[in-house]
């Protein structure tokens, strides 16, 4: 059984969607853990949207920051969703700053990795795919795009199988 599932791809491509399904193929026990923060109206009807759409049995963490409180959660021997990196990123450097938060990222995502392979959940993680589109005009959203680029490869090396999802379609390319 994989360890790591890593689910990427672009905006509203079926990522979320194609993870609660591989999630309730695995078992019954799922553990979803959110990074989304509902900052303005918005973003929170489509949190509660995404919410309504998990079966009531699912436990669920919402975590804007700490991603490694996985540890917590190591005996746990469920399917866990990590929904998005890409959200968490955002979070990270708003909170940080881009220079504070860089290091910082890539070392909680070499935690993470480190985690789910030590422990007895299998973790299938969502992140948007930016690479494909053009290069941003500004620094902060170049630098934002190149470190969402650098914890994709990270985890998706580290990863037994990688989904891209295009169109609502899941393409394996791991």
């Amino acid at each position: 059984m994989a360890k790591i599932i890593f689910i990427t791809g672009g905006a509203r491509s079926g990522k979320s969607s194609f993870a609660e399904k591989l999630a309730s193929i695995l078992g019954k026990d799922v553990l979803f853990l959110a990074t989304a923060e509902a900052m303005d109206k918005e973003m929170a009807d489509r949190i509660n949207k995404h919410k309504s759409k998990r079966s009531s049995t699912w436990k669920t963490v919402e975590e804007p920051i700490n991603i490694n409180i996985l540890n917590k959660f190591k005996d746990f021997e469920g399917a866990v969703i990590l929904d998005c990196i890409t959200l968490w990123l955002s979070n990270m450097i708003h909170k940080f700053g881009i220079k504070n938060a860089e290091s910082r990222i890539l070392g909680d995502i070499r935690t993470l990795l480190k985690t789910a392979r030590t422990s007895k959940f299998t973790l299938i993680v969502v992140s948007n795919e930016l690479g494909l589109g053009i290069v941003p005009e500004n620094r902060l959203a170049r630098k934002f795009r190149d470190v969402a680029g650098e914890c994709n490869q990270l985890i998706a090396s580290m990863s037994d199988k990688v989904y891209l999802m295009i169109s609502g379609i899941e393409l394996k390319i791991k």
